[in-house]
């Protein structure tokens, strides 16, 4: 999935080393991302969707409490005055973590029945969806890039759809979860600037946990995987640390690293390549393969989501780093790290 609006912008005169670094960085998250769609399918066939968002978000919660508690006594005097555990944060944090919840609850289920090439070209369309639902919610008026994105995407999405054979029941799913990430952005986007950034994304992690074990309860999915022994590491804990650990608590950190030194829309030039790599990771692991038409289709919503995240100006990573509206204190906090 791509991602959060960050609101960093890189000054003008940032050092060509420091900035390739951060480039560097952000290149690796967009790697790590389009992994993980092959994962998730694969992973599919020992937990349900919501076992397996209430394991990766667990495993992930587990991961970023130690390094968040520790900023916190770290920076004592700092945080005794802004107060990081506040009701207002924890209620924003839920509401956010219900659109998370949406979104890769929905993206999991799509992987269930259609292939990880479409699922991750069909999802990327949230950075295109932001501008569209700001304009019909908000009234803002679409920049004429957004205009010219649309038809690339409606034309790309139209060419994958005709290499992999008629819509089906994934794809939805699949649209359903660029949907709802766009709700996430554009929620998160009022609300982030208003915590610091560790706290704020730890608490976002913990809802996520917290609702999709209620999901697992309510729908009676088993909350443990199908295999057992020594099977079960190979085919399903292992997927799930690797998601837990690499795919969400180390993406967050290394986001918020990298886009220190890396404008925003040069941050989402990497992002939307996340599709490619998620492409590139179905043929390596699992053995999907996309033909000539899907890789027309793909690089037209490529061009779609490059074209919309260019015209807002607006990075979209895809795990939560709450860095807009940063203090000169969280900059201090990222030095920690």
């Amino acid at each position: 999935m791509t991602a959060t609006p960050s609101g960093t912008h890189a000054t003008p005169s940032l050092p060509a080393t420091s900035a390739l670094r951060g480039a560097a960085l952000l290149g690796l998250v967009t790697l790590i991302w389009g992994s993980t769609f092959a994962v998730i399918k694969t992973l599919g066939a020992q937990l349900d969707p919501a076992a397996m968002v209430a394991w990766r978000f667990t495993v992930a919660a587990a991961v970023l409490a130690p390094a968040t508690l520790w900023q916190i006594q770290r920076r004592r005097r700092k945080y005794a005055a802004r107060r990081p555990w506040t009701a207002a944060l924890w209620r924003d944090a839920a509401i956010l973590s219900a659109w998370l919840l949406a979104s890769y609850g929905t993206q999991t289920v799509a992987l269930q029945t259609t292939t990880a090439n479409r699922t991750a070209f069909f999802t990327a369309l949230s950075v295109l969806l932001v501008p569209l639902w700001l304009a019909a919610v908000q009234g803002r008026r679409l920049p004429a890039a957004v205009w010219l994105a649309l038809p690339l995407a409606l034309g790309g999405l139209g060419l994958l759809s005709w290499e992999g054979g008629a819509l089906n029941v994934g794809d939805a799913w699949a649209v359903g979860c660029a949907v709802t990430y766009a709700g996430f952005i554009i929620a998160l986007e009022g609300m982030a600037g208003r915590y610091p950034a560790l706290p704020f994304t730890l608490a976002q992690v913990v809802w996520v946990a917290a609702l999709g074990w209620g999901w697992t309860l309510l729908s009676g999915s088993a909350a443990l995987p199908a295999a057992s022994g020594a099977a079960a590491w190979a085919q399903a804990w292992g997927p799930l640390l690797y998601l837990g650990v690499f795919a969400t608590a180390l993406t967050t950190l290394l986001q918020t690293l990298g886009q220190r030194h890396v404008s925003a829309p040069v941050a989402s030039l990497i992002y939307s390549l996340e599709p490619v790599s998620a492409s590139v990771f179905s043929f390596l692991l699992i053995g999907e393969k996309i033909g000539p038409r899907g890789l027309l289709g793909g690089a037209l919503v490529v061009a779609s989501t490059v074209l919309s995240s260019q015209a807002s100006g607006e990075a979209h990573p895809e795990t939560p780093t709450p860095d807009a509206g940063r203090s000169p204190e969280d900059e201090d906090d990222l030095d920690d790290l």
